[in-house]
This record gives structure tokens, C-alpha cells and sequence, in this order.
């Protein structure tokens, strides 16, 4: 049985302005956020993974070097453009107060109506589009485990991570937000026998470790 950890990259200055951020936008993580890696390194510690898969962004790439020193095992770790986050297109870098004003439409379907959302007038990306760059990659590192018994790590966004494991557990596109969203620097955990899909789903969002319980704002 392969497990598959999920980790969201830690907080950043753009999520504590509440501002969107996607695959063309990026900040730096918060001071706070590196002892919740390290709470989650803690989480996480004695178990020995295999390999490790990042989101070619940047506050992926620190969240995922940051956690690989903390839990202080010699991780393999793969940069897979497929784990970057939606591209947003007009919405990037703006307050979500001010997506509400300008692409109120859009705003509601994409937190609520998955299903209904057209990201044409922003020059965005679907959910259609993100789980089929996405899933055949994941898929892909299973069948390199032979042992089929592996651990593997990956570490991505709030928004794709939420829509890309619900895929992979089998969920409907219009059913993806049922169990919500998920927290910076939290691990949501699938098992696997093999890369045929679906997945099953063994802790979602799981954000216990944290060194204080997490705002509103911190999951998307």
C-alpha cells in the first residue's frame, strides 16, 4: 500500500493580505510559517519517505526544502511543473475583496460551484484543465514505486491540492469543495494499491500539530 502525503506550502505575505496567488503570482512565507514546518516535520517524523515532489513555485520549493532539513532524512526531491497552482489570470495578486467587485461571477464558482466555473473572462485555467495536468503525473509516481509500499511527499497549493486529491479519491467535479479547503503547512493523507485510481483517503486536512490553531484566512 502506497501513501501519498499532501502538504500545503506554508503561509505567505500575500495570503496574510488576502491576496490571490497562483502560478504566475508569489510572496515569501511568513516568519511564523517555518515552526509550523517544523511542527509538521514533528508530525510527520519516523516516516521514511521515499521521495519527494514539489510545485516549481517558490514558496513551494522553500516549504518543501524547509520540511526535508527538519525532518532530517536524505529525501529525493523532483521539481513536477504539474503541482503548480491555477493559473489565475486577472485575478492574480489582487485582494479578494476586490475579485468579489470585479469577477463576482467567477469568485462564487470557483470557492463554491466548481462545476460552473469559467475562467475565460480572466484568462484563467479550469478545474478541467488543472486535475488533467495534474492527475497523470501523481499517477505517474506510483507506478515508479515497485515496492508498492512507499511513501511519497508532495508538496503544492491550497486551491489545487484541494481539487487535484478530490480527483484522485474519485469525487465528482461539482463535489470537489464538500470537505472544504485546505490550511497552510497542513497534510492530507491517501492511500493507494497501485496507480489505479480511485484512491482511498485515510486524514484530510489534518492540522493538529500546529503550534496554535489556524484563522480563516489561513485555508482556501
Amino acid at each position: 500500500m502506497t501513501k501519498l502525503y499532501f502538504v500545503r506550502h506554508g503561509k505567505t505575505e500575500w495570503n496574510n493580505q488576502g491576496r490571490y496567488q497562483g502560478a504566475n503570482g508569489d510572496s515569501p512565507l511568513l516568519p511564523e510559517s517555518y515552526a509550523q514546518i517544523k511542527a509538521l516535520a514533528g508530525y510527520l517524523q519516523g516516516i521514511p519517505f521515499m521521495h519527494a515532489y514539489v510545485s516549481p513555485l517558490k514558496r513551494a520549493r522553500t516549504t518543501a526544502q524547509a520540511l526535508i532539513k527538519d525532518l532530517d532524512e536524505s529525501i529525493p526531491l523532483t521539481i513536477m511543473p504539474a503541482l503548480r497552482e491555477f493559473n489565475l489570470g486577472k485575478m492574480e495578486g489582487m485582494t479578494f475583496t476586490d475579485v468579489g467587485k470585479h469577477f463576482p461571477q467567477e469568485l462564487h464558482a470557483f470557492r463554491h460551484e466548481p462545476a460552473a466555473y469559467d475562467p475565460r473572462k480572466i484568462h484563467g485555467e479550469s478545474f478541467s484543465q488543472l486535475i488533467n495536468r495534474a492527475i497523470p503525473a501523481i499517477v505517474a509516481t506510483l507506478a515508479m514505486d515497485r515496492t508498492g509500499e512507499a511513501n511519497l511527499l508532495y508538496v503544492s497549493h491550497g486551491a489545487a491540492l484541494a481539487a487535484v486529491i478530490q480527483s484522485l479519491l474519485g469525487t465528482p467535479l461539482a463535489d470537489i469543495r464538500k470537505d472544504g479547503g485546505l490550511t497552510n503547512s497542513s497534510v492530507t493523507i491517501l492511500h493507494a494499491d497501485g496507480p489505479t485510481l480511485p484512491f482511498t483517503l485515510l486524514d484530510w486536512n489534518e492540522t493538529s500539530f500546529l503550534p496554535e490553531p489556524p484563522k480563516a484566512t489561513d485555508t482556501i
